[in-house]
């Protein structure tokens, strides 16, 4: 926090944060956060379908003891 406020010049956005919104240079890094996000929510889906299949297995499994008594 020190080194920020007696050096403001390191706090400064950097050329592609104040540049042209329509120059290539920015349609490539939105291009590019677009396509990290889509990584992540991918990644997260699989997760979420995982855990379903866990789910699933696990009641399928329940139902298929249940068919079957011990007999005394």
């Amino acid at each position: 926090m020190l080194a920020v406020a007696l050096l403001p010049q390191i706090a400064a956005a950097c050329p592609v944060c104040y540049g042209d919104p329509n120059s290539n240079l920015m349609k490539g890094v939105s291009n590019g956060v677009l396509f990290l996000i889509g990584v992540i929510a991918f990644v997260q889906i699989g997760f979420i379908a995982l855990f379903v299949t866990f789910w699933l297995r696990a009641r399928a499994l329940a139902r298929r003891r249940e068919k079957f008594h011990l007999v005394h």
